[in-house]
């Protein structure tokens, strides 16, 4: 059970970390914006790397106004704003999850090369409509948490913490939905990863091994930007995964142990989406070094923290593109 201390430490932790979170997501838009101005359009990959980042950061600011009113609005006066920037959370949750798995989904596409045959020719169906894809996920991510207004309870009546909007259902239909919501925002979307990132690994394998074979094991093969998205790719679901540990034992506690711990979840969102903002982007060499270059550009201005500077690597020329 978390105590009012605990709720303190964590909304104090979830401000610090949400700063991080702002501003790498922030720079993932920034940079898209520079490639839209540069190119007058945006890449597929960028194109849901920039609604991950959207999403992201406005999670970010609605969670956090929600922990705040939690901690002002004791007695509950403004149920109906903490409920709605509840449902916006958990929503934005639902379109930062599947933009996640829908961004695996395209790389694994775009990188592994499979047989035409009716499953192949509906993922490039569905590659071709990136856009109209991102908006469908975008909708039914509002759509599909608009039932827990039905869900939410005034008061934590399990004990004598209260919560201005707990997620504590109280009949069959609420826990039917948690469920619901639990298989839709974690199973479901973790399967889509794991399996596009089995698909890649055995691709990575394969490739290697006929490269090796060609160049008689004289030389280590490279794959250049290929490898660098490959990494990356594999590092989102490591992340995510952990993530999914994490969230399913917080569904846990609050349908069979009945503890109210939202708090915890929107710690762990904002660690989630701050750790894949930074892998993202790591995986494009390009905004990687540009990003080292201004750090140790802001360092330059301080000589005190000279000793901080990271050391940047100069890009290869099969480096410079990205998987599109």
């Amino acid at each position: 059970m978390l105590s009012a201390g605990d709720k303190v430490v964590f909304w104090v932790f979830t401000g610090f970390l949400g700063i991080f979170t702002i501003f790498f997501n922030m720079y993932l838009l920034l940079v898209n914006q520079k490639s839209y101005r540069k190119n007058h359009k945006l890449n597929p990959a960028d194109f849901i790397i920039a609604v991950f980042a959207g999403a992201s950061i406005t999670q970010q600011i609605a969670s956090y106004l929600w922990q705040t009113m939690d901690k002002i609005d004791l007695e509950c006066k403004l149920y109906i704003v903490a409920a709605v920037l509840l449902v916006i959370t958990f929503s934005l949750k639902l379109i930062i999850i599947w933009s996640m798995a829908f961004l695996t989904f395209y790389y694994s596409t775009k990188l592994v090369v499979q047989p035409v045959h009716c499953y192949t020719r509906i993922q490039e169906a569905i590659v071709k409509h990136v856009h109209i894809v991102s908006a469908v996920i975008v909708v039914s991510g509002f759509a599909n948490c608009i039932p827990l207004l039905t869900v939410l309870t005034y008061h934590n009546r399990t004990s004598h913490i209260s919560d201005c909007g707990s997620l504590m259902p109280d009949d069959n239909g609420g826990l039917a939905y948690i469920f619901y919501y639990v298989v839709i925002s974690d199973i479901v979307p973790g399967i889509v990863m794991v399996k596009c990132c089995i698909s890649i690994l055995y691709h990575l394998a394969k490739h290697l091994r006929h490269m090796k074979a060609s160049t008689n094991g004289s030389h280590g093969p490279k794959l250049g930007t290929q490898m660098r998205v490959i990494k990356m790719t594999i590092t989102l679901e490591a992340v995510f995964l952990s993530f999914l540990a994490v969230d399913l034992f917080t569904q846990f506690t609050v349908v069979l142990k009945r503890q109210n711990t939202i708090t915890l979840t929107i710690l762990f969102s904002s660690i989630y989406t701050m750790v894949s903002a930074f892998v993202l982007i790591y995986g494009k060499k390009s905004c990687w070094k540009e990003l080292i270059a201004s750090y140790n550009l802001f360092l330059d201005e301080y000589p005190v923290l000279s000793g901080m500077k990271v050391t940047e690597v100069k890009t290869e020329p099969h480096e410079n593109s990205h998987v599109h």
